[in-house]
């Protein structure tokens, strides 16, 4: 296949273009700035640019962009650089792909905030009900931007993903010097539920959805999703042979953090329904295995 990836020098789309060019697919980088070269085109997602001959000739186009969640304090000005950088990008890229005389394959990037920030015990498929609070809305009108694509009959998989482990970076990345230090912590009582994935799985998921017939939201996720906040501190300080018995009170946490801490203190129990019915299979399947695969 040809793939077409927005957000490829990211945390996610390093390792997938890495990971599909040694399956043989061929993968073209769209970049901001700078010459292009033979594996790249430029385009400007908020002026809505890009090369629609490149597009027409793809067979599948991945959309990673969007500034991160996770930078602090989360301003009004901040949360507008969210929002708009992830729906500028996919307004750009559905509108690409709906002009193309044969519809491509579109995967388009979402988050497990779809779902909200707590929503306790419950198990969330593709099936449950949407969340609320900002991340939420952000979610929607992220998925909502790639209605062009939808509509022109592209097969369309909107990647709702956990946490996703690798100590290169991503939560984990900012998380182990800090264990290696002694200051792992459990986050307020530990009962918050954690839905996570190991980077290689998520690689793997995306390329398999590349492959398959999938359409839709798809939840990209562990199947185990017991795991709690006590529970992940106690296996990657296992994992790190460093001791775990600190606390951080949910009052300090909401006290430094703000709204922040809703993250880190919410519980989201999400479920890989659509991925184990499609016939993927886990390498990493919880969390002693995911963490495994993502400390190096």
């Amino acid at each position: 296949m040809h793939v077409v990836i927005g957000g490829a020098s990211g945390f996610l789309g390093t390792p997938l273009v890495a990971h599909l060019r040694e399956q043989g697919h061929q993968v073209t980088r769209l970049i901001r700035g700078g010459p292009p070269r033979a594996d790249s085109s430029v385009w400007d997602p908020k002026a809505g640019r890009v090369d629609q001959i490149l597009i027409d000739r793809a067979d599948a186009v991945v959309n990673l962009s969007g500034s991160p969640i996770s930078q602090w304090p989360r301003t009004p000005k901040r949360k507008r650089e969210i929002l708009n950088s992830r729906l500028t990008a996919t307004a750009t890229l559905a509108k690409a792909v709906a002009t193309s005389d044969s519809p491509t394959v579109f995967l388009s990037g979402s988050g497990m905030s779809w779902y909200g920030v707590d929503r306790g015990d419950t198990v969330l498929t593709e099936d449950s009900s949407p969340g609320t609070g900002f991340l939420a809305d952000v979610s929607r009108q992220w998925e909502a931007a790639a209605a062009p694509a939808v509509e022109a009959g592209a097969r369309t998989c909107f990647l709702r993903t956990s946490l996703v482990l690798d100590s290169s970076g991503g939560m984990l990345g900012l998380m182990v010097p800090v264990w290696k230090l002694g200051g792992g912590a459990q986050l307020g009582p530990g009962r918050q539920h954690m839905s996570l994935i190991a980077r290689t799985d998520w690689v793997r998921a995306v390329t398999h959805l590349l492959e398959s017939d999938v359409s839709g939201p798809v939840n990209l996720v562990m199947p185990d999703n017991s795991v709690t906040n006590a529970e992940f501190t106690d296996a990657l300080g296992e994992a790190l042979n460093r001791p775990t018995f600190l606390r951080a009170p949910k009052f300090a946490i909401r006290a430094g953090l703000g709204s922040l801490s809703d993250d880190l203190l919410g519980s989201l129990r999400v479920a890989p329904q659509t991925l184990i019915e499609s016939g993927f299979t886990f390498q990493a399947p919880d969390l002693r295995s995911a963490l495994a695969a993502a400390i190096h």
